[in-house]
């Protein structure tokens, strides 16, 4: 496995309609990086947000093709982490790290 940085690890939370909805729930939504374990990440997000993590499910979202102005384009995928904190705590997402 490749060396990662604790920083490198969150690439950005993800911020739809759905993962706030699941906010009510202690959950929250980040982008990972694709060599990123659940161990690395439950280490690396309570160091960063000094928060204490319940679990995390990790989502491999594959890529796709698309047709953007009569040409074809491959859009990557990405890792998708729902990480499931304690009752009672939480992470400000407005104002950064």
């Amino acid at each position: 496995m490749k060396n990662i940085h604790y920083l490198d690890t969150i690439i950005s939370p993800n911020v739809t309609e759905k993962s706030t909805s699941l906010s009510e729930f202690n959950k929250i939504v980040f982008k990972v990086h694709k060599d990123a374990t659940k161990k690395l990440i439950k280490k690396n997000i309570e160091k960063i947000f000094k928060v204490n993590v319940i679990k995390i499910n990790t989502i491999n979202l594959k890529g796709k093709n698309k047709i953007v102005r009569n040409k074809k384009i491959f859009k990557s995928g990405y890792k998708k982490a729902i990480v499931t904190l304690k009752k009672g705590q939480s992470i400000d997402l407005a104002t950064g790290v």
